[in-house]
């Protein structure tokens, strides 16, 4: 099984960079985290907002294949630790590969949310779209040490 990290967004700041890859590294071989980032679709002064979100979607979708996609979205469930512990569980012993998808600045096409297998929001708070690539590995790894008994997951 693989998970891809497919966002909308290139050029991170470092400290980004830096802590999506401590979190990303951490997880077992077994648990591959990959990250794939499309670049946004250019936004001018009378950008037409909806076909730009649409061309993002549609490369997301691409990029995501066959993969059980989960959809980062403001109004979707709000899993917690141990909920996320289950669904990583689950995804292991399905083996299909699993597609995380964060959307560009305007959201997620409707055509991304109708495809997705689960809609998540990681909080009512609102993160810069970067910031989630940060917390959707440290998930992950704490997901994955809760389902290890890993001390990193203190409950």
């Amino acid at each position: 099984m693989r998970i891809r990290l497919i966002a909308i967004g290139t050029r991170m700041p470092d400290w980004i960079a830096s802590g999506y890859e401590d979190y990303a590294a951490r997880l077992p071989r077994e648990l591959k985290l990959e990250l794939v980032e499309l670049a946004v679709e250019h936004r001018g002064k009378n950008a037409d907002i909806p076909r730009l979100r649409e061309a993002e979607g549609e490369r997301l979708l691409k990029a995501a294949g066959e993969a059980r996609i989960i959809a980062f979205d403001e109004h979707g469930t709000q899993p917690d630790t141990v909920a996320w512990s289950k669904s990583l569980k689950a995804w292991m012993q399905d083996g299909r590969d699993v597609a995380l998808l964060i959307g560009g600045p305007d959201g997620h096409a409707p055509a991304v949310l109708a495809r997705a297998d689960a809609k998540w929001s990681l909080s009512k708070l609102t993160f810069p779209h970067a910031l989630v690539r940060v917390i959707v590995a440290e998930q992950l790894y704490r997901a994955w040490s809760l389902l290890n008994n890993h001390p990193y997951h203190r409950a």
